[in-house]
């Protein structure tokens, strides 16, 4: 079995216009089985941000697991993941050449590379 190690990782995507608020209210009041979920998933330290101008979204998390693809599999199986997803995704515009939606076998976020860590 291997050892947990903590991963970071950076992500953005695009809201379409005229989803602001309602992308905002939907995150206000996340759903307690799409948070379980993100939790079985060993992630942790969770957060979105908005950057208005560009209308991107910056997602930033730590992955502690041990199985990364695995644990990402088992969260796209979750039913209310799912249900979540269907709201979310037809808010957003992939960043990612070809993707389809959350879940799906191309990426739906784009993951940022990191060029500096300073954890002093």
């Amino acid at each position: 079995m291997s050892t947990p190690h903590t991963k970071r990782f950076c992500q953005i995507i695009k809201l379409k216009p005229g989803a602001e608020e309602t992308y905002k209210e939907l995150h206000a009041d996340a759903w307690p089985g799409v948070l379980a979920a993100i939790a079985r998933a060993h992630i942790v330290d969770y957060s979105i941000h908005h950057y208005a101008p560009l209308r991107l979204l910056i997602a930033h998390f730590k992955y502690t697991g041990t199985n990364y693809e695995g644990d990402m599999r088992a969260l796209a199986q979750d039913p209310e993941t799912q249900r979540w997803w269907s709201l979310t995704d037809g808010l957003q515009e992939s960043l990612v050449e070809g993707a389809k939606g959350s879940g799906g076998d191309v990426p739906w976020w784009l993951d940022l590379e990191e060029v500096f860590r300073f954890e002093g």
